[in-house]
């Protein structure tokens, strides 16, 4: 279990960085690594709490078997004082069977506590690794996300950039400046229009003065009356 945790710290460490270039969604994957990870530490704290209490349960063992050798001793003793040597031989022969006991399940003890120790170092080591990739996730979820952004960026501009927009904006602006030559010469027509109109006004106008100045000469109003 810790083996498999280790390996998967080591394709987590090399993946990081190559799975933005990737087709997984990154952001996706860090999560899921992350998950994988917390489920191996919980089946490692299930693996250190079993330990701890068969260490437990071996102590318990261990100073059971030890106060029954020391309750024996004593009773041979009392049998000496009592002047039975023969229950003395017997509480210490079976003091003696329980010694032997005593010394394997002391042996036992002291290794299940050396490996609690080891693995509660273990643990702590995963934990301490899970905390740190939990902390990297989210500044390599942001750099996936700004990744992200540049590439679709890029792809805008390079789509902005290329022959066909460049050419259909060049052609839009050439329908601009023929709207804008089609508006001047519009306006160039409608002056010489009213400027023909102004010109025939003018000439009626020269058509009625000579009409009046006729008109007065025959009545005898021309100009020469106007200096009597």
């Amino acid at each position: 279990m810790f083996q498999f945790f280790k390996r998967m710290k080591t394709v987590v460490s090399s993946e990081l960085n190559a799975m933005i270039d990737r087709a997984e969604d990154p952001v996706k994957m860090l999560d899921q690594f992350l998950r994988d990870m917390g489920e191996d530490i919980r089946e490692a704290e299930q693996a250190v709490a079993k330990q701890i209490a068969n260490e437990k349960m071996l102590k318990r063992k261990v100073n059971d078997t030890q106060a029954l050798v020391d309750r024996r001793q004593e009773q041979a003793e009392k049998a000496v004082e009592a002047g039975n040597d023969d229950l003395a031989r017997r509480a210490l022969q079976d003091r003696r069977e329980h010694e032997g006991t005593l010394a394997t399940l002391t042996e036992s003890w002291e290794k299940a506590q050396a490996d609690v120790e080891s693995l509660r170092d273990k643990l702590d080591e995963m934990k301490r690794e899970y905390n740190e990739m939990r902390l990297k996730k989210d500044s390599l979820k942001a750099r996936a996300e700004s990744a992200k952004t540049r590439t679709k960026m890029n792809r805008t501009m390079s789509s902005i950039s290329s022959d066909d927009s460049r050419q259909g904006f060049e052609r839009m602006e050439e329908k601009v400046l023929r709207f804008e030559a089609e508006a001047e010469t519009s306006e160039d027509l409608s002056q010489a229009s009213r400027t023909l109109d102004d010109d025939f006004r003018d000439l009626v106008t020269n058509d009625v003065d000579d009409e009046l100045a006729a008109l007065k000469q025959k009545m005898g109003k021309g100009d020469s009356e106007k200096g009597e």
